[in-house]
């Protein structure tokens, strides 16, 4: 069951006080205090005893003083999506011990842009360039926990469903669909899922919703007509896990048609090295920081090569033989790596950028200007 906020703390930044979606959301909230500083937020958070659960529990009103769209950063090291992120907010009210937010963020304070036609502009914007874009809102949080406080979902869905040039993914470990059920989306929306075994969800995944809730979730938005999208990352080896992985993707292709996922990806779990204090302080029983790791050229620490090619290489059999057409592909690996996985390298096929590009053209029905 994913997780119900308390809402402890509810903070308003001044500077957004009299915005329509912050007076809407302070509405509906109990206790809520427009704060003098930001400062004060931070103050509060870091000063718990655990700063990352108490970040969980408030929520901050504020304004994106940045840009909405930016490129993933990815690294030079390795190959890159070419993703577009849409930053509607940041860190996330689910619990995952392998999360990077916990450390990225210093304090992690779940800030929620409201700021929305500021965002809408920059959309409007991408949306006039003529190329095909793939624009993501799950990188700095998921995409589907404000559903409760915000109206993203309606003021997004349709949006993207009015164009052809670009396709929108909401990436999730929750359940929280009912919004997109009677949304217009002509299928300019991908409704995605992070997925991983019965064994690591239980043991690493607090407050979200099983493995069978997520994949019915799935199978409900296909019945409303949306493209779907599924990411097995980050995934762990232990003793048993190609079996256990291979499970899951069974599983998923009994609950939705392989014609409908536009993509799926793989990702072994890597971390930077200052996660490993956070994971023993707030996880201590959690072993998954012990395995065989060695630094990564973009310095994360990662699975042994050998040993996660070996459970790539069993992934995309397993896919090929229950959706031999389904676009498949690795996250933030080497040409090395890729070859032995799938006997091919993304530049053989125009980059994978393009790949992505073209599954979302077949499946979303993505044009340009000719």
């Amino acid at each position: 069951m994913t997780q119900k906020m308390s809402n402890s703390e509810l903070y308003i930044d001044p500077r957004v006080a009299d915005h329509p979606v912050a007076l809407s959301i302070g509405s509906r909230l109990n206790a809520c205090s427009v704060i003098r500083d930001r400062a004060e937020v931070y103050r509060s958070v870091s000063s718990a005893t655990d700063p990352v659960q108490k970040g969980k529990e408030t929520l901050f009103l504020t304004r994106n003083d940045g840009a909405f769209i930016r490129p993933c950063p990815g690294t030079r090291h390795y190959r890159c999506c070419g993703y577009q992120i849409l930053h509607i907010g940041t860190f996330c009210t689910m619990d995952c011990a392998y999360c990077i937010l916990q450390s990225y963020f210093h304090p992690p304070v779940l800030q929620c842009f409201v700021n929305h036609e500021e965002m809408l502009a920059e959309l409007n914007h991408l949306f006039s360039a003529n190329r095909i874009s793939r624009v993501g809102t799950g990188e700095f949080t998921d995409s589907m926990i404000w559903e409760r406080w915000t109206p993203l979902s309606n003021l997004l869905v349709p949006l993207f469903a009015d164009q052809s040039r670009a396709v929108l993914e909401l990436k999730t470990k929750t359940v929280a669909i009912d919004a997109l059920r009677h949304l217009d989306h002509h299928r300019k929306t991908i409704v995605a899922w992070s997925l991983n075994t019965e064994e690591v969800i239980r043991k690493t995944e607090r407050h979200t919703a099983p493995l069978s809730a997520r994949l019915q979730a799935a199978a409900t938005c296909e019945s409303h007509g949306y493209p779907l999208a599924f990411h097995f990352d980050p995934m762990f080896i232990y003793d048993g896990c190609e079996a256990a992985y291979s499970q899951v993707v069974e599983q998923m292709f009994t609950h939705v048609g392989p014609e409908n996922v536009v993509w799926i990806s793989l990702g072994t779990f890597r971390f930077m090295p200052a996660l490993k204090s956070v994971i023993q302080r707030r996880f201590p029983r959690s072993r998954i920081i012990y395995g065989e790791f060695v630094p990564g050229l973009d310095g994360k620490m990662r699975y042994f090569k050998p040993l996660r090619i070996r459970l790539y290489q069993a992934m995309v059999r397993r896919i090929r033989e229950l959706a031999p057409d389904v676009t498949v592909y690795l996250c933030m690996e080497d040409d090395d790596v890729w070859q032995k996985s799938f006997g091919f390298v993304p530049s053989e096929r125009d980059g994978l950028p393009e790949m992505l590009d073209q599954s979302a053209v077949r499946h979303c029905g993505l044009k340009l200007e000719t």
